[in-house]
């Protein structure tokens, strides 16, 4: 059943939802549609065998804060994580869509159904520069390791590489901040292109962010 929009603003008994709906209140409704309607269904962060939790929880709440739904966690050389620094996300990843994988082929074929391209960061001579990136286009941006960078194997596996401009001694940015920069990036972009001025999101995708929140709403209602 597709939940119309009219539904969320005022929800009646016999419409989906009507329990979780029902127990917000009308400024809660609306400040959750507000953020809804900015989120960006064509801009994913991946995040290939990150090792510490609280560099990832930091890049969950920057993507939060620009309205990235999806953030993908691939760890093919480290266990998968059993949960995030909860200090450094301030809760972020309980609003968003968490993916993990532990198989390379099949994050990336995952990613295939929505994003059309996949950049890696990483020091190449085919990088572009991420200041020529088109972020208006429906785009996935891969973080590697803290201490290696992207695999050989995800690189073979993306579309191409990128690099973050630097004129210091030391060439790298810990990977919370280089994530930060670019989703920036993207942000002031999009922002530009209207974006985020753009029309509610239709039928699954809309059904699908009240899911992913169902259990964060059931205990945050004081929010």
């Amino acid at each position: 059943m597709e939940l119309k929009f009219g539904e969320f603003l005022r929800p009646k008994r016999s419409d989906p939802y009507f329990r979780i709906l029902h127990t917000m209140t009308p400024e809660r409704r609306e400040k959750l549609l507000s953020v809804i309607k900015k989120r960006q269904g064509n801009l994913a962060v991946v995040l290939e065998n990150v090792q510490d939790p609280h560099n990832i929880s930091a890049v969950m709440r920057t993507c939060d804060a620009v309205g990235v739904q999806e953030v993908y966690v691939l760890n093919t050389r480290i266990p998968r994580h059993k949960k995030f620094g909860p200090r450094s996300s301030s809760s972020a990843a309980k609003w968003l869509t968490v993916k993990q994988f532990d198989n390379a082929a099949a994050c990336f074929e995952e990613l295939r159904k929505k994003y059309t391209r996949i950049l890696t960061t990483h020091l190449s001579s085919d990088a572009v520069d991420l200041y020529d990136i088109d972020f208006k286009e429906s785009i996935a941006l891969v973080f590697g390791n803290e201490h290696s960078g992207v695999s050989e194997e995800i690189r073979q596996l993306a579309d191409g590489n990128f690099i973050i401009p630097q004129v210091g001694i030391i060439r790298s940015l810990n990977i919370s901040v280089a994530c930060a920069v670019c989703l920036y990036e993207a942000f002031r972009q999009k922002r530009a292109a209207g974006h985020y001025n753009g029309k509610i999101p239709e039928g699954q995708d809309f059904e699908l962010l009240l899911k992913t929140w169902e259990i964060s709403l059931d205990n945050d209602q004081s929010q």
